[in-house]
Order: C-alpha cells, then structure tokens, then sequence
C-alpha cells in the first residue's frame, strides 16, 4: 500500500499522545496514511503552520478554532475541529514563595476542592498575582478567570501572562509569574526542578473540559474528505488504545522520547496515570481521569462546548455573545465527526449539544447503539451552562 504522508503540527505536551500514539504503534499505517509529525515551540506556531498551509493538521487549543471563528488573534482562515484530542489534562501551580506561604496557614492542598484553593491563594495574597498561561486563547485562560472571578483574588485583582510551556518552569523559578495553569508535563517539570508545587488539576475547575482538538482548514477538510477520514480513524484508534487498561506506561515510554517530550519517561507517566508529585516533599495525589483521550465520547466535538467557550470570550472581551455563539457552533464539527466515525463502530451520541455541567455522576445518554455513559461534567461553582438560554 502507497502511504500518503500528513504533515501533522503539534506541541510537545503530554495531550499530543494521540497523535504520536497514531504514528508510532501502526494505526495510521493502517489507514494508508503516514504522520509526519512536526514539533512547534508555541501555539501561536501552531496556529500559523496550520492556516497557512505548512501542515494539514493540527493539535490545538480548543478555543482557538473559536476565536479564529470570532476574528481574534490576527488570523482569521476558516478552521474546523473535526475531534476533540484530548479531555482535562491542565494542572494549576504555585511558586514556592506562595506554596510557603500556604503551608504556613495549614491550608493542605486539597487537590479536589477547587473554591478552597481559591480562598486559601487569596488569603496569603499581598498584591495582584501573575499567572502564566501558554496563550491567550485556550482553556487554560477560560478555567482560571471562570475558577478565580468569584473569588476574592477577583477583587484583588490578578493578571494572566503568555508563556510558551517550554518556559514556564523558568518563567516561575525567576519570578516572571506567580502561578500557572498549562498541560502536563510541564506542571511536573516545575516540581521537579524545585520552581513551584501543584495547586490543584483543570480538571476541579471543570471535571470534562474539551481541552486538545484536532484541527484541520475547512476547505482542505471540504477537499480531502478521505484523507481527512484516516487521520481521524487512526487518531480515534490511537486514543482507544490509551485509554485501555495497561497501556499508559508503554505510552509513557514512547511520548518520553527524544522527538517528542524527550523527558524521563516516570515524568510522563505520572500525568498519563494521575499520580501527581505536587511538591518537593515528594507529596502526591491521585486525579482519576486527570486526562482522557476516549471513554465517555471523549472525542466528540460537541457544539454546546463550543458555545460555552464562545459564551465566556464574549463576557471577557465584550464580544456579542450571540453572534458568537453561532459562529462557534458551526467550528465544532460534530457532522463530520458523525459521517468519518460511523464506520469504525463508535457508540455515537444521539444529540450534538448538551447541558454542559449538568452530569455529577456517569449517566446513560442516547446515541447509536444505545450503550453511551457520559461521565461527570461538573463546574465546581454547581452552574449549569445552557448552549440554548445564554
């Protein structure tokens, strides 16, 4: 069989594993299609590489799609997440001036009560705090201001800054930031390198939060539909195969390697398993579901989290949230998805929204076979985000 090579963009981050998973362990050679998987230094890259043509795909953040969509960023090609990549993933962390601080009030690093979290950092706060983010449009951003707008640190005032993940650690350890939320495992590499500790996962912000998506042109997605279709299928099988039992130290073990995160591969795997070392006390937490990259429809592009992003730029950057909504509904490509996917035999979900934040415990839902559970997709304020009422 002829292989049709892909350029594919990605940033060395643990969530890239589907991907990466899909060239090195066959699925993609299995659909016909090699990956030639190009590292980038930043999202912004990411992004540029993508709507200008250097690869045909991309690993993303999934606001960014959104915000093309809105005209934000300075670049505006017409881009479609065909599938979500990844689910949760991000980890909040402290300096260790501030960890100092916490731990001299007894607050004890609750890794799941994210209201706490809030309180305590507000607490020990004596001025506005910078956190780093990787760019200005992603999750990473939408979790903090969603996690810290009612809090006191609010009123107190905090900024977010761009860091590309390869700097945040040093960012950190010179005092360019105060905190962070990026993916793994840089988050990791901070306790590591003795710059910082881990406050809490993305994941109690927003139990399900879309957080990785892959991302292709809408005209080349309009032009190449088979192509398109084996990079999904072989994407989709990838993340199968993470999310089956026993497989995530063997991923580890590939991810680690020199083309890719090039880390000591016990860094990885602790984000793959959950097992956090958040401290340099050699502390740790166990985060079930710290990052998905299958179970519970974790790839189905839903509009309604589409929506949701939408719905919390326009209240940030005074955007007409309608409007927006609208056009980020038609970014999210759940058609696609639905026509590539139905001949792998994926149990597909019968509605293309949802009540986002409505599920506190895994729930049968309707979809194509009839066999769907949806986990948890809690906010940890409790709200209830309606893609049809906001």
């Amino acid at each position: 069989m002829k292989m049709v090579k892909l350029p594919v963009a990605f940033v060395p981050l643990v969530d890239a594993a589907p991907l990466i998973v899909a060239e090195e362990m066959g699925f993609a050679r299995e659909e016909g299609i090699a990956l030639d998987l190009v590292a980038a230094p930043s999202w912004s890259s990411v992004r540029d590489m993508l709507a200008f043509g250097r690869v045909d795909a991309a690993q993303l953040l999934s606001p960014v799609p959104v915000a093309m969509a809105l005209g934000l960023g300075g670049v505006t090609q017409p881009v479609s997440a065909v599938s979500v990549l990844s689910v949760n993933g991000n980890v909040i962390g402290v300096s260790r001036a501030l960890e100092d601080r916490l731990r001299a009030t007894g607050y004890g690093f609750d890794f799941h009560d994210a209201a706490g979290a809030a309180r305590a950092l507000a607490s020990v706060a004596d001025r506005p705090l910078v956190f780093g983010v990787p760019f200005p449009f992603s999750m990473h951003v939408e979790l903090l201001h969603y996690w810290l707008e009612s809090s006191d640190l609010a009123q107190k005032g905090f900024e977010v800054r761009t860091v590309p993940p390869p700097l945040m650690v040093r960012a950190l350890a010179e005092g360019d930031v105060d905190a962070f939320c990026v993916g793994e495992p840089w988050g990791s590499a901070a306790v590591e390198a003795g710059a910082g500790a881990l406050l809490l996962p993305g994941k109690a912000v927003w139990s399900f939060a879309p957080e990785k998506v892959l991302a292709v042109r809408t005209d080349w997605a309009e032009t190449e539909p088979h192509l398109l279709g084996k990079l999904m299928r072989a994407v989709w099988r990838a993340g199968r195969w993470l999310d089956a039992p026993g497989h995530r130290t063997s991923a580890a073990e590939i991810l680690a390697q020199k083309p890719y995160l090039d880390l000591p591969s016990e860094v990885v795997d602790r984000a793959l398993t959950g097992r956090l070392t958040i401290s340099g006390h050699a502390e740790q937490r166990l985060v079930d579901g710290f990052v998905a990259f299958h179970e519970g429809a974790a790839n189905f592009p839903w509009r309604s989290q589409a929506k949701w992003i939408a719905h919390r730029l326009a209240a940030r950057l005074g955007l007409d949230e309608a409007e927006a909504r609208a056009r980020a509904a038609e970014v999210f490509r759940s058609d696609i998805y639905r026509a590539q996917m139905a001949m792998t035999g994926a149990d597909l979900p019968g509605a293309s929204e949802k009540l986002e934040g409505a599920i506190r415990e895994e729930t049968a839902v309707a979809s194509k076979k009839g066999g769907l559970l949806l986990p948890p997709d809690a906010f940890f304020d409790g709200r209830i985000f309606d893609p049809e009422k906001h």
